[in-house]
């Protein structure tokens, strides 16, 4: 028999839980370990965060399910890793502490066989002075409860601006120089200027991009050249369009330092230090490791040979110059190389660089952002690690015949630019490979414009209404769910 313990219950390690349970017989022990009591569909977040769905529809208890389907389940939050065991313990562990019900506070060992870490990262608000959400008028997405805040902020805006004459000031982007997901940033600014049209109140409202991307449309992935209604064009023209049909102006190359009441203060790439005033702000924090630490046998800290920063996996971290890096630096089966029943798949695994070019402002300060590791990618490579170990298991021997790299990996993205079955809309986008291969599509941006298109219209928010009830259902593992592909 066989233990395969997994660590968070978001898109990856929920993944997981799901296929190991699928494929294993019942003598195999399939635990997940969470602090979180609910799933919740991430990229529904938005949605919430303008008052068109309620928490209630992109979650639900996991308690529950994992009973009815045979996986552990303990709402608990990692301490410490111990992959060699310590004295007292012959086989790896992880210790945890409970967060919830009668143990709460208790710590106790996990042992394992094999071990999925998919905690993902932590929302590093405390990075940048006083953006905590939901203080200084400012706001945040990245959890269902934020995206509550959110919403009841700017509702509350919106019924001012109705009723009376004032005019307002709204920021949306990013809120630290090396922050990520600015595809999240992205589809809530086009939500929240399509709301404005709605409530007949756009005209009252200067709505800003700020983010620490060097051009419009980067996301994290240096941008894109995709093909477009029969012709090729840039992600920042794409971008810049709908930015400018929409009336959104934008700040750009901005590292965001500090949060007053209503005032963001920033450092451009120019070096120079500027503030941007707001009446409602919502500003995607810096993603960064939990901070886990690692002990061998002995108890020594052994946490250099875990994590740099997020986990280390099959990756090239040789430090080297930005024209060097390539695809193959990037790893295919998110194993740990010193601990091989050990893997990360997600957004726990530390990438090797950035994908974007990495730049300084004229002071040193480093204002670019980290790469964009979305649900997609988290599901398929979840996916690929639990398949890996069920064949590991059968077969009484390593097997890591499932391979899956960024560089030779595709990704579609469904962004919505407004609410509505009529007047909805959305920005959708396909890219391969999401890591662009500058030498084999040398021509085309690194990717291949074959199979990166992009397109904007009603249909694209029919798309991601369909996608979102899809995968809720696959979520619950209700019948054949495992035909929904990642």
């Amino acid at each position: 028999m066989s233990k395969i313990v997994i660590l968070g219950a978001g898109i990856a390690g929920h993944t997981a839980a799901a296929h190991l349970r699928r494929k294993l017989g019942k003598e195999h022990e399939v635990l997940v370990v969470s602090p979180n009591k609910n799933y919740q569909w991430i990229p529904s977040n938005i949605w919430v965060g303008i008052g068109r769905m309620k928490s209630k529809q992109i979650l639900f208890p996991l308690e529950p399910l994992y009973k009815k389907k045979n996986i552990g389940y303990k709402q608990a939050k990692v301490v410490s890793f111990h992959p060699e065991g310590n004295e007292n313990s012959e086989k790896p562990f992880v210790k945890v502490e409970y967060v919830y019900g009668e143990k709460k506070g208790n710590q106790e060992k996990v042992t394992y066989d094999y071990l999925i870490n998919a905690t993902g990262p932590k929302l590093a608000f405390e990075l940048t002075e006083g953006l905590l959400p939901a203080t200084n008028k400012v706001y945040s997405v990245c959890t269902y409860d934020h995206a509550e805040h959110a919403s009841e902020a700017f509702l509350k805006l919106v019924n001012e601006l109705k009723s009376t004459n004032k005019k307002a000031k709204i920021l949306i982007g990013t809120g630290h120089a090396k922050a990520t997901c600015q595809g999240a940033a992205f589809e809530y600014i086009l939500n929240v200027e399509k709301e404005l049209v709605k409530y007949g109140i756009r005209d009252k409202v200067e709505i800003t991009w700020i983010s620490n991307e060097y051009e419009l449309g980067d996301f994290g992935m240096d941008g894109m050249l995709l093909e477009y209604n029969g012709f090729n064009m840039k992600s920042k023209d794409m971008v810049e369009m709908i930015f400018e049909d929409r009336g959104i102006k934008w700040i750009l190359g901005a590292g965001v330092q500090k949060i007053e009441e209503g005032i963001a203060y920033y450092e451009n790439l120019e070096g120079e230090y500027k503030t941007e005033t707001f009446d409602f702000a919502m500003l995607i924090p810096a993603f960064s490791g939990h901070g886990f630490k690692a002990y061998n046998k002995e108890e020594d800290d052994i946490t250099n040979k875990l994590f740099k920063g997020f986990m280390i996996v099959d990756a090239d971290y040789t430090a080297k110059p930005y024209e060097e890096w390539t695809v193959q630096d990037w790893p295919e089966t998110y194993q740990n190389p010193n601990y091989k029943n050990i893997f990360a798949p997600g957004i726990a695994f530390a990438p090797p660089h950035s994908i974007s070019k990495p730049r300084k402002s004229k002071n040193g300060t480093e204002i670019f952002p980290s790469p964009p590791r979305t649900g997609m990618p988290s599901g398929i490579t979840a996916k690929l690690v639990a398949d890996n170990i069920i064949d590991s298991i059968k077969k009484g021997k390593q097997s890591l015949s499932h391979k899956g790299s960024l560089g030779n990996m595709g990704a579609a993205c469904i962004a919505s630019a407004g609410y509505g079955l009529t007047q909805g809309s959305g920005v959708s986008i396909t890219t391969f490979p999401i890591v662009p291969d500058y030498i084999k599509y040398k021509n085309t941006g690194g990717r291949d414009i074959n199979k990166t298109f992009g397109d904007i219209g009603l249909a694209g928010h029919w798309v991601k209404l369909a996608l979102h009830y899809a995968f809720i259902y696959k979520a619950k593992m209700k019948p054949l769910w495992w035909l929904i592909p990642e």
